[in-house]
Order: structure tokens, then C-alpha cells, then sequence
């Protein structure tokens, strides 16, 4: 608790980091309050059809008469959900996996190697489509898909951490009086993976949300009338010319979404890797 509350401070000193910590922020506490937040449910047609932006509605309408800004703010919680359960799926999956393989190495190091080799020869938002047209389309699937995506970055990056503290002097006298090797990776080594891991977790958000976005447009990911600023950008592609803000403002959330998962992810890794700052 201790490190972690050194760590936000840390974040809070650094400008880009305390820009991608407010961000951030403000796109959870949207997420929560779009209930409460937004004018209009997602789903109801409140005027006419691709109406432009007014006071009444900031963002204009869709080609269905609904309330563009409304379907922007519910789209946000699915974005994160999708986002924080896959990154889960795929970091405790590669957690595990990463913690085997560059603690024991040999034979068992190269058959995951292997696979995760295998999972990284494909473009991952390949993979991701592949998968979800073998578990079908909705939310869960996709979160499925996107998590297994993720396994093999998580999985290599905990096994360069592992190796590398494996040659740290205290983890060998450890081993050298007997500490069990539950003990030995619970207290001694894990500690060590925190930091990549944690930086990894945060960068993999926003690749999460684009692959999410990404299979939402191509109609394999969150399924209409569920709002999805992917599902949102995919329709507006017929009427991009006559109403512009419906691709636009969709759009632009995604992108700024993406922009501060990353500011974040690379304050996180300068404040608990200093030496990696430029």
C-alpha cells in the first residue's frame, strides 16, 4: 500500500502523467454516472434522424433519431468493461504462465514459448476476429477473444522479469536454505514483476478498447442496439456526408481514450523504471 501510494504521487508530479491520471479518471467516473449523466437512453429515438448538433443535442442525432452524446456516454462503459475484463483474462492467463516458464525453463520454458509464438505469428486483430467467429458475437465472446489476444505480451514480459530476478543474489540465497518454491516466487520474485506488469496491464487497456472498437465496427464485437463507439462508427458510415458528427465525435472518444491509456502507460514505466526515461 505503501509503494503504491509513493507511486501516485510519483504519477501526480509528472505533467503527462497527471494528465493521463485525470483522463482517465474523468472517462471512469463518465462510465459510471451515464446513467444519470446522459439526456437520453442510448436506445430511444428522441428527434428527427441525423439532426446536426443544437443545445438540445450537443452531438446531434443518428440516422435512427437517436441522441448521439447519450450512445457515446453508454458506449464508454462498454468500452471499459470489455477493456478492464479481457486485459484481466490475458494478464492472469500470461501471469501464470510467464511465472512457470521463465522459472522452470527447459522443456516446459519452450513448449509455452512455442504456443505463444504461435499466437504472436498472427496480427491480433486477426486472432481476435478468429476467435470471436468461433465463439460468436456479443459481448462475452469478445471479451474472450481480445483477453486470449493478450496473453502472449503479458506472458513474456513476467518471464524476462522472472529470469532476470532468478540471478538476483538474495532469490539465490533464498533457494540456497530452502525456501519452498511457492514461497520463493509468492515473496521474492513476484515482486520484481510487479513493475513491467503493471505498465503492460495499463498499455494493453487501450489496445484492448481499439481491437474492441475495431471488431464492434466490423459487426464481430458488441452487437446494435448496444452502443459501442465501434457499432456507432460502422453505421455511420452510410451517412457520413449528410451527418458528419455521427462519425466524428465517436471517432474523436476513441482516440482520446487510446491517446491517455498510453500517456499513462509511459508515465507508469518512467516513474517505476527511472532508468528507462528519456
Amino acid at each position: 500500500m505503501k509503494r503504491l501510494s509513493q507511486t501516485i504521487r510519483d504519477l501526480w508530479r509528472d505533467p503527462m502523467g497527471r494528465i493521463g491520471m485525470l483522463g482517465i479518471l474523468l472517462v471512469i467516473v463518465i462510465a459510471i454516472l451515464a446513467p444519470m449523466v446522459a439526456p437520453f437512453g442510448p436506445d430511444k429515438m428522441v428527434a428527427l434522424p441525423k439532426a446536426p448538433p443544437s443545445a438540445e443535442h450537443w452531438f446531434g442525432t443518428d440516422y435512427y433519431g437517436r441522441d448521439v452524446f447519450s450512445r457515446i456516454l453508454y458506449g464508454a462503459r462498454v468500452s471499459l468493461e470489455v477493456g478492464i475484463i479481457a486485459v484481466g483474462i490475458g494478464a492472469t492467463a500470461g501471469y501464470v504462465l510467464g511465472l512457470i516458464a521463465g522459472y522452470f525453463e527447459g522443456w516446459v520454458d519452450r513448449i509455452i514459448m512455442c504456443i505463444m509464438d504461435i499466437l504472436f505469428a498472427f496480427p491480433s486483430i486477426l486472432l481476435a476476429i478468429f476467435i470471436s467467429a468461433v465463439l460468436g458475437r456479443g459481448i462475452g465472446p469478445t471479451m474472450v477473444a481480445i483477453g486470449i489476444v493478450n496473453i502472449p505480451v503479458f506472458c513474456r514480459t513476467v518471464r524476462a522479469a522472472v529470469i532476470s530476478a532468478k540471478g538476483l543474489e538474495y532469490v539465490q540465497n533464498a533457494k540456497s536454505v530452502g525456501v519452498k518454491t511457492g514461497a520463493l516466487l509468492i515473496r521474492h520474485i513476484s515482486p520484481n514483476v510487479v513493475a513491467p506488469f503493471t505498465v503492460q496491464a495499463t498499455l494493453a487497456l487501450s489496445s484492448a478498447i481499439l481491437t474492441e472498437a475495431s471488431m464492434s465496427f466490423l459487426g464481430l464485437g458488441i452487437q446494435p442496439p448496444d452502443p459501442s463507439w465501434g457499432s456507432m462508427l460502422s453505421e455511420a458510415r452510410s451517412i457520413m456526408e449528410q451527418a458528419p458528427w455521427t462519425a466524428v465525435f465517436p471517432a474523436l472518444f476513441i482516440i482520446v481514450t487510446i491517446l491517455l491509456f498510453n500517456i499513462l502507460g509511459d508515465a507508469l514505466r518512467d516513474v517505476l523504471d527511472p532508468k528507462l526515461k528519456t
